[in-house]
């Protein structure tokens, strides 16, 4: 694979001394770097480095570490856990930062609207620190739902030896209460169903500690799709980040990150294949992950140079066993899937759909891998966990409360379908998982507005009724930068009436954490002209998702012929005109020029 980047000509200098075939390296890439930038030395004695220092292999330790939120506020100790392995194996650590941001603290705000581009900036800045000054090898270190993916597409771009390493989930707290459930509060407060006291309590306890939040969210996948693409260490994925387990695993990684730039020179293009991912794609069935990782996964591909869309999900899912019984789906906090067995629990249930021949950061293939975890005791030492957990709660779960045997598997047709027609000739996400089972089929009578408030407004206010199929447009990447409809989706799903009688399609995109009859990725999206656009008060819309259907099928109310849909589409796309661009400068306004289409993964074209 090549390197990607904009170089100078000496940085295509530097890149000449890569590596020789099969990447295993002639020379350290920074000792030759050394020679050509003879002011690198003094600056980095100046820096803290000793003289001795300079000569060993030298491994970039990037992470998201910053006050933002729980996730990241705790990875500067983990990034001291692989400077310790790093210098155990010979080489000497350096750290760099690029601090992502909060979906949930800038939830309900315009703020969130800036979350899908932080991941562009993430993968930006990543190939800024290693292209600038080049390093041996590399250490990614982050959480959360943007700033993993964010690091994900960094290490592809930039291609050296590297291992990620997932900062972990945070306790439940009280009750088992969790983060996702807040929105479930926070309506019911809205509604008058409970009081302020009972809300606060829940603003109280909700957060008890740093890590992602504890269930299935888009923090949470994405570790687990770390992991299963085998670019971290087996069973790091979503260790509680109070673990002492959780600090051996990154002194590992500092030793392993060593050992591929000194060793074997094994960067991430030489192992990651499309088998791969589709490992990582199965692996997301069986746990009903965020429908974000239809926007990530594809990215993260994307710059390995792999084509991953949204009908590779579909296909794969279509016959995948879906097993774990965890939040937002399920009903356990996600710290219990790791005292489960956690990834790898989850691949010896599906072993037999798994490309097993798949190379991961161990040196070892996938196959392999599992075998091992079975000789050193892991999965005893989850179950020793798992008792601490029943302990501190009262409960007596097994490892089969929690990852269910495919014999007893919660479903057989994974957890997402990617629905088509001609309202997304696309393509749309539903987790089907996470939807009643009266809305897998059905038609409804169209409701649209032209953003979130409006649509949460009126929600609220019980304008939206029974059989109305409610749509939030232009709020896809190009429209508004692809927020979150968190609020609305909650204020749906936790109606007794609405949360079983109506769906919710939009072009942007959902929490991790959102469940009930939501359709997102609406492709191509309202601001390109999208047929989602054209939508009217009145229309028949139809969603069938045994048959992957989302299609327009009569006018105000009444069933028509599909060329007569057609027909009058046209003519509304005929007296369409394209609204003015929502920002005018700045990140947001390059995203709005440059974006892809959500269904090809929303990252940056150029």
């Amino acid at each position: 694979m090549e390197e990607s980047g904009p170089y100078n000509e000496n940085s295509r200098k530097i890149n000449r001394y890569r590596g020789g075939k099969e990447g295993k390296p002639m020379e350290l890439t920074s000792q030759k770097i050394r020679r050509l930038a003879p002011e690198m030395d003094p600056l980095r004695i100046g820096t803290g480095w000793k003289p001795e220092d300079l000569e060993k292999p030298q491994i970039l330790i990037e992470s998201t570490y910053g006050d933002s939120h729980p996730g990241s506020v705790h990875l500067n100790r983990l990034a001291e856990a692989v400077r310790k392995g790093v210098k155990a194996a010979g080489g000497y650590g350096a750290r760099y930062y690029c601090t992502d941001i909060c979906d949930g603290e800038s939830q309900g705000t315009d703020g969130i609207n800036y979350s899908l581009v932080s991941r562009e900036m993430i993968a930006n800045m990543i190939e800024i620190h290693e292209n600038a000054t080049p390093f041996d090898g590399a250490v990614y270190l982050s959480s959360c739902d943007k700033g993993l993916p964010g690091m994900l597409m960094g290490l592809a771009r930039v291609n050296i030896p590297a291992v990620v390493v997932p900062g972990g989930t945070m306790s439940a707290g009280p009750d088992m209460l969790t983060l996702e459930q807040l929105g479930m509060y926070s309506a019911g407060y809205e509604r008058g169903e409970i009081g302020k006291e009972t809300l606060e309590w829940a603003k109280k306890n909700a957060c008890p500690g740093c890590g992602a939040c504890s269930f299935i969210g888009t923090a949470s996948s994405m570790q687990i799709m770390a992991e299963a693409l085998g670019l971290a260490l087996p069973g790091s994925a979503l260790m509680p980040a109070s673990d002492p387990d959780l600090l051996s695993c990154a002194e590992r990684a500092g030793e392993q990150a060593v050992k591929l730039a000194l060793m074997t020179g094994k960067r991430p293009g030489d192992m990651v294949t499309e088998q791969s991912f589709e490992n990582a794609i199965l692996v997301h069935a069986a746990v009903s992950g965020s429908t974000n990782c239809l926007l990530h996964l594809p990215a993260i591909a994307h710059e390995f140079g792999i084509r991953i869309t949204g009908d590779t999900f579909d296909r794969l899912h279509r016959n995948a066993p879906y097993l774990l019984d965890v939040r937002p789906a399920g009903r356990w906090p996600a710290e219990c899937f790791y005292y489960a067995g956690g990834v790898p629990a989850i691949m010896e249930e599906i072993r037999d759909l798994l490309h097993l021949e798949a190379e991961t950061v161990t040196g070892r293939t996938l196959g392999e891998n599992l075998d091992e975890l079975k000789r050193n005791g892991f999965y005893e030492r989850c179950a020793g966990r798992l008792s601490q957990f029943n302990e501190r709660y009262g409960v007596s779960l097994t490892r089969e409360d929690i990852i269910r045997p495919r014999s007893r598997a919660m479903g057989n047709s994974g957890s997402i379908a990617v629905l088509k027609g001609n309202l997304a000739p696309e393509g749309a996400v539903i987790k089907h998982t996470a939807c009643p089972e009266e809305m897998r089929k059905a038609v409804l009578t169209a409701k649209p507005f032209d953003s979130e408030e409006e649509c949460l407004d009126a929600v609220l206010r019980h304008k939206v009724k029974k059989g109305d199929a409610v749509f939030i447009r232009y709020e896809g990447p190009k429209g508004s930068g692809m927020p979150e409809m968190f609020y609305t989706s909650e204020a749906i799903s936790s109606d007794k009436e609405l949360g079983r009688s109506i769906a919710l399609i939009t072009d942007g995109r959902f929490s991790g954490a959102s469940t009930g009859p939501v359709i997102g990725h609406c492709s191509p999206e309202a601001v390109d002209g999208g047929p989602i656009a054209l939508v009217e008060e009145g229309d028949l819309i139809e969603i069938n998702v045994d048959e992957r259907k989302l299609n327009i099928v009569g006018v105000r109310g009444t069933r028509m012929s599909p060329e007569e849909v057609d027909r009058i589409l046209e003519e509304r796309r005929a007296a369409w005109k394209p609204r003015e661009r929502k920002y005018k400068k700045g990140v947001l306004r390059m995203f709005s020029e440059h974006a892809a289409s959500p269904m090809k993964g929303a990252y940056l074209e150029f």
